[in-house]
């Protein structure tokens, strides 16, 4: 059932199998190339954007070490539990080459003193066991882990080299496709990766992959598109007509995590920013605060996105 589970995906059907066929972080490559060469390696913390390949690539450091690995994923298990039991109980034996590796997937959901947990048998252990730790917000790990850790940033790929990987995947299923609909999945999923090509299979119909444009706000990709639309507005429309537009498009979205509207609109500040740049990203930064801490997330939006028009109009 899990063999057919995972070929049935595209995500995992197609997830790079060697370091030649992942897209991006090419300066990255080459200097995992040298640790796979010298047979050895640090401790690794991997940090980055949702669905940019942080998995992928601990993975195939796995794969090309070929050495015992026990992967955990720390969303669902982020206890001082698991770290003392599962974590320990795995680190504290000898493998059948000189290291065994760890793979804390999304460690940034392990609590504070879980954490401490870890950083203790990081230390104990650190002979014959390798932790390689994926994250979003490298911010949330304490000190003590990052200093341990060999840190790599990881930078999503272009959004060429995402719509030719897609392109692949879909000559590939021998999916008939026009190169507008490709532009549209990636640019609504951009820069994560893993939900352009999961909502690319959801949108196949005997054979053809099919776009309704009208109908993209009632989807995964709704987010991505609200937060290009948004940057738009800001940059083209006058203050009053701005601030109609910006209200309904976040009446008809439907929105209800705005993590991705807070960086979009970051990474794009220069663009709308019209000279006030500094003052636009404490504004961003002040409600992605906020945002936390609210009880309805869409007022506090609209809030940060009036104080913006009043920034740059």
């Amino acid at each position: 059932m899990e063999r057919l589970r995972e070929h049935s995906l595209w995500v995992e059907k197609y997830r790079p199998k060697s370091l030649d066929t992942y897209i991006g972080n090419e300066h990255l490559k080459s200097k995992v190339k040298v640790y796979l060469e010298s047979g050895d390696l640090p401790h690794l913390l991997l940090y980055g954007r949702a669905g940019t390949g942080k998995t992928t690539l601990a993975k195939l450091l796995v794969n090309n070490i070929e050495c015992d690995y026990l992967y955990i994923n720390a969303s669902d298990e982020n206890s001082v539990d698991t770290v003392r039991n599962k974590v320990r109980g795995f680190a504290s034996t000898m493998g059948f080459k000189d290291f065994k590796i760890i793979i804390l997937d999304e460690c940034d959901y392990i609590t504070p003193n879980a954490q401490a947990a870890l950083r203790n048998v990081m230390e104990t252990f650190s002979k014959h066991c390798r932790f390689i730790l994926t994250c979003n917000f490298v911010e949330r790990i304490i000190d003590p882990i990052q200093s341990r850790c060999q840190p790599f940033q990881i930078v999503p790929p272009s959004r060429k080299e995402v719509a030719v990987h897609l392109n692949n995947i879909l000559k590939q299923e021998k999916v008939e496709f026009k190169m507008d609909d490709v532009a549209t999945l990636v640019n609504g999923g951009y820069p994560d990766i893993r939900r352009v090509i999961n909502f690319a299979q959801r949108q196949v119909v005997d054979g053809k992959l099919s776009i309704d444009q009208n109908n993209l706000v009632a989807t995964d990709l709704n987010v991505n598109v609200f937060s290009t639309q948004v940057v738009n507005v800001l940059k083209t429309q006058n203050k009053k007509d701005a601030f109609v537009t910006v209200r309904k498009m976040l009446g008809d979205n439907q929105i209800s995590d705005f993590a991705d509207v807070f960086r979009l609109l970051y990474d794009e500040v220069d663009n709308y920013g019209k000279g006030h740049v500094a003052e636009c990203i404490l504004t961003i930064a002040k409600y992605q605060l906020s945002d936390a801490q609210v009880v309805d997330k869409e007022i506090n939006a609209m809030a940060m996105l009036i104080e913006l028009l009043g920034v740059i109009k």
